[in-house]
């Protein structure tokens, strides 16, 4: 019996005329976006009447949360007549002034507020992702309205500007006006007096771009050592973000410390998206980004086994790639690639069913939202991903970088760091939705439903042993859920945990002040070890975690060291940074 095909569009009146319908509702919902942030107010709508509804049909609830607002006031009254300090170290109120009259009330009032909400979007029965969402917005709207936007009330802007004459407000006024020239594509009318250029002052470790294909760019670093380990190390970097994070300034350089220590290091830089690229998918990035690559480094190495590593999202697509390795019948093409030695993840999840911040606002409505906005122009801007960062730590990114340039009239002191963050790339339309519905939504590769070339994958497959990285106070990928990964892999784990966040925990190179780290080993066979109770059998090491790292690629290579590779000449293109990193868009 044959199987009826599936109606054609374009002969088809009712699918025509639903194709139609839905892209003009696709329009719609992309020129209303700015109207709403960017936010769905469906998915936003959905929440607050969640929540509403609970709280109007628990009514024991309501009076005890009414009855608490009541206290609270009270108590902030009585504050104010007193004029007791808060005792809290939140930095927004670090000035002395905030513990004293008439200052000190507002701190209590605001500290109040906050304690209030945390407890009134916390009702019983609302789904977990609604608590998350009011909870969150809540927040950014106490963060908005807090004593510390006040503005020329704000004790510290008084002081300086009775110090300065008003200066601080004209130096002020000078940072909104050079923000506002950058928005535009401008070059501001203050430059910094530090530039951290690609290939100038950042990403100046040498090498060679060795291979290059439409989304990425092979560099191969040059020797530091006469001998090196056997094995090569492979680093495939985030593609929401330039490859450089990892070889910033020649004293921060995760690449560059590698060489030094005697690897052979390759590293990926992506190419940046224009509208050309709006149907690449994962399966590009897979194929043309860590397969691709891989069969570069084995044709310039020999076939030697590599050390592969991934930071973030980076980390999550070479997992991927372990796994449809490591599965019966591999990849189409696969006899051609090395083996793998081993593989690193830095600051990767793996599993997203608990994606912390990132995870908050992304549900079917704000998915279908961003999916329609980038079918305008067919990428998701890098000032709208900086922009979704930048919402969700508004105190620190928004808020209080705003106090310091347009009423202390600071200008942002340049750092390495700070410019690579500035320097956005784009994500393509199909990748981006891809990405989203399939780990966020779905959670596809945790589950073993991730498919490759047309079969689903399983991490479990993955054989080699496994060196993984979560730091303390990661936003992005919560520290947490990189840990999952133990329960998706059964062979050898390490696990470190470093402190700081998810780039300066990464970015962490030995010397840096005040780094720490733990690690803990899991054989083959251990039981189960939850994260909370992971630590008391971890070993607590001072200083970064690099030279850890370092020790573990040597361990778990095969010990031989052999003459130091140089890019062979026919296979140069270019020297590195290469060309794909001086991608740059406006928007």
């Amino acid at each position: 019996m044959d199987t009826p095909s599936t109606p054609d569009a374009s002969t088809d009146p009712e699918q025509a005329a639903r194709a139609a319908a839905q892209a003009l509702d696709s329009r719609f919902h992309a020129a209303a976006a700015p109207l709403w942030g960017g936010l769905s107010p469906i998915s936003l709508a959905l929440a607050f009447t969640d929540w509403a509804l609970h709280l109007a049909t628990q009514p024991a609830q309501a009076a005890r949360l009414a009855a608490s607002a009541q206290q609270a006031a009270l108590q902030c009254w009585g504050q104010a007549l007193g004029g007791a300090p808060d005792d809290t170290r939140d930095p927004r109120f670090r000035h002395p002034a905030w513990q004293q009259w008439p200052w000190a009330p507002m701190v209590h009032a605001q500290h109040a507020a906050e304690r209030w909400w945390a407890d009134a979007t916390a009702l019983r029965g609302m789904t977990a992702h609604h608590q998350e969402m009011t909870r969150f917005l809540a927040r950014q709207w106490l963060d908005m309205l807090s004593p510390a936007n006040a503005g020329l009330a704000h004790p510290e802007v008084l002081q300086r500007t009775a110090e300065r004459l008003g200066g601080n407000l004209v130096d002020g006024a000078l940072n909104a006006l050079d923000a506002w020239r950058r928005d535009q594509g401008l070059a501001p009318l203050r430059p910094p007096a530090q530039a951290y250029r690609p290939g100038v002052e950042v990403a100046v470790t040498p090498g060679r771009v060795v291979h290059r294909n439409a989304l990425s760019e092979l560099i191969q670093y040059l020797p530091l050592t006469a001998n090196v380990q056997a094995e090569p190390v492979f680093i495939v970097p985030s593609w929401i973000m330039k490859y450089y994070i990892l070889d910033l300034s020649p004293h921060n350089s995760m690449v560059r410390w590698l060489v030094e220590q005697g690897h052979t290091v390759y590293i990926l830089s992506w190419h940046n998206p224009d509208e050309s690229d709006a149907l690449l998918g994962l399966e590009d990035y897979l194929e043309q980004g860590v397969l691709d690559n891989l069969a570069a480094i084995g044709r310039l190495c020999g076939g030697q086994p590599v050390h592969a590593a991934g930071y973030c999202l980076g980390g999550t697509l070479l997992s991927i790639a372990a796994a449809a390795l490591a599965r019966p019948g591999g990849v189409a093409g696969g006899a051609a690639l090395p083996p793998l030695a081993s593989v690193s993840l830095l600051a990767a999840e793996t599993d997203f069913a608990e994606p912390g911040e990132m995870g908050v606002l992304i549900d079917e409505s704000q998915v279908a939202l961003i999916e329609d906005m980038m079918a305008e122009r067919g990428f998701l801007s890098g000032r709208q991903m900086a922009g979704s960062f930048a919402y969700l730590h508004s105190r620190e990114l928004v808020w209080s970088q705003r106090l310091r340039a347009l009423w202390l009239g600071e200008a942002d002191a340049p750092s390495d760091l700070m410019a690579w963050n500035a320097d956005t790339t784009r994500m393509p339309a199909v990748m981006h939705s891809e990405y989203l519905r399939r780990c966020y939504l779905r959670n596809e590769l945790a589950e073993g439903r991730y498919p490759v070339q047309g079969r689903p994958v399983s991490l479990g497959d993955i054989r080699q042993p496994l060196f993984v990285v979560g730091t303390e106070q990661d936003h992005v990928s919560p520290w947490k859920s990189v840990y999952k990964i133990h329960r998706l892999v059964d062979g050898e784990l390490s696990f470190v945990l470093t402190n700081a966040g998810h780039n300066a925990g990464i970015v962490s190179e030995p010397g840096h002040p005040r780094r720490h780290h733990a690690l803990r080993t899991r054989a083959p066979g251990d039981p189960w070890v939850d994260p909370e109770h992971w630590a008391d059998g971890a070993e607590r090491r001072e200083g970064s975690w690099w030279p850890t790292w370092q020790a573990w690629l040597t361990a778990h290579g095969s010990g031989r060291r052999v003459k130091a590779r140089t890019p062979p000449v026919e296979s140069v293109l270019c020297d590195a940074p290469g060309t794909y990193v001086h991608e740059c868009h406006a928007d």
